[in-house]
């Protein structure tokens, strides 16, 4: 019923009330009825506004609801909003669909999922789930099933890995100061960078296109064995630089990487993966010691794949291995292919093209793009990964103890595999047979 209508009805009464007709005309009633009448108006628009807001956000759950079930093709269960899972405090906040932006330094943590029960291996999920029902964003349950907040990570990263751009998506309380407060009770070497709201059916892990993960290493990791510097003090070429870029670009566009994973068989069809771009960049000096960043981004990736394709370059730029062995490794015969240490591995950015095309236009929801959050990316890499890369490489010196190692590789052979090693992706693969689950254990 609108707000006028009701308004209109008010003012008749108050007319018919402040007025009275006598023989003489008209004579005015006592004033005090006239305020009655208009503190009468006010309360009613305000009763008719309140039930319009109260419309409004039933509307907008519905259409959230609505979006849920085009993506999945069937209607999803939702979260009690009441009863003994939500707390009086929170009962005032919406619950919905939300993606975070997540950055961390990865050393100490066994990678980032979670194994609930498991406590002898700490993992970054386990710091943020606490953070998140310390803030009052989840009831307390919910952390020990997540699947209750519908909880899903973009990748999956492995031991010592760091990301700058993690994104998982959730349902949360709309808390005030959101992001603020789940910072708070997150150590200083973990933070949530930006939030955006996303579709009801909306999930971390099926929706990304494609992943851009970084390398960190110290470039005398490429100087041939034979060259005299094989530390601090080497510098990389500009030629080398280009026959280093010249062998990554090989790996651009389709290829069996079953040689790159223990989880796939050569005749497994999810062993073939798609890589868009992988080069490295220009080097740069910390600390006295040299260093270069190696990008990829990939539609996906499997166990160990990425620190395989650069185990391999290396091989070859060291002359341990010749530059064929890149061919021989997509064919169907085992090749032994080296896996660099995980230290200086980084998931720099998750890509949501199709999302965006679809939903980020729509008046609902954002783009899941981050530029107002890049400045706060490279700080965040500046003060936590780079640092953290560094230290460690010059105290554990993890990159020397591989590089020893690499004389024990068969480079020159090419064995056929055993049939036990012809496994089946869905039983080998935890985050499913599409490998999305990224360069992890």
């Amino acid at each position: 019923m609108p707000v006028a209508w009701l308004g209109s009805r008010v003012l008749q009464r108050l007319a018919a009330d402040s007025f009275g007709r006598t023989a003489s005309g008209w004579r005015l009633n006592k004033t005090g009825s006239c305020f009655e009448m208009a503190e009468e108006l006010r309360t009613v628009a305000g009763s008719q506004a309140k039930r319009l807001r109260s419309s409004y956000s039933d509307r907008e759950e519905k259409e959230e609801e609505a979006g849920e079930e085009e993506e999945n093709g069937h209607e999803t269960k939702r979260f009690k909003t009441s009863g003994e899972d939500v707390g009086d405090g929170a009962k005032r906040f919406p619950k919905r669909k939300v993606v975070l932006l997540m950055a961390y330094s990865g050393k100490g943590y066994h990678g980032m999922q979670r194994n609930v029960g498991n406590a002898q291996y700490k993992t970054i999920e386990d710091d943020l789930v606490l953070a998140l029902i310390r803030s009052g964003c989840i009831p307390e349950n919910h952390g020990e099933d997540m699947k209750k907040m519908s909880f899903q990570r973009c990748a999956r990263t492995d031991k010592g890995v760091s990301a700058a751009g993690q994104i998982v998506s959730l349902k949360v309380w709309l808390i005030e100061d959101i992001l603020q407060k789940i910072n708070h009770h997150l150590p200083p070497h973990i933070r949530i960078l930006g939030l955006k709201r996303v579709t009801g059916g909306f999930n971390s892990k099926n929706k990304c296109d494609a992943r851009t993960y970084s390398y960190m290493l110290p470039t005398f990791t490429f100087a041939h064995k034979d060259c005299d510097s094989q530390d601090d003090t080497y510098r990389l070429s500009t030629q080398m630089l280009e026959t280093i870029n010249a062998l990554l670009a090989c790996y651009k566009g389709t290829h069996n990487f079953h040689n790159f994973t223990s989880q796939k068989g050569p005749k497994d069809p999810s062993a073939r993966r798609y890589i868009m771009e992988m080069y490295c960049e220009e080097p740069f000096a910390r600390e006295g010691m040299e260093f270069a960043v190696i990008k990829v981004k990939g539609q996906s990736f499997m166990m160990h794949q990425i620190r395989k394709m650069i185990g391999l370059v290396i091989a070859i730029m060291k002359g341990y291995a010749s530059e064929s062995i890149l061919e021989r490794s997509w064919g169907e015969g085992k090749v032994d292919v080296p896996k660099a240490p995980g230290l200086g591995l980084v998931l720099e950015r998750v890509h949501f093209e199709k999302y965006n095309k679809r939903f980020g236009n729509d008046g609902l929801h954002e783009a899941l793009e981050w530029v107002e959050e890049e400045e706060k990316i490279v700080a965040f890499k500046e003060q936590h990964i780079y640092p953290t890369i560094i230290s460690t490489e010059k105290e554990e010196k993890s990159m020397v103890s591989w590089l020893e190692t690499l004389p024990n590789h068969d480079f020159n052979s090419t064995a056929s595999r055993a049939p036990d090693n012809n496994r089946d992706s869905k039983n080998h693969d935890p985050e499913g047979s599409d490998g999305c689950g990224d360069d992890s254990d």
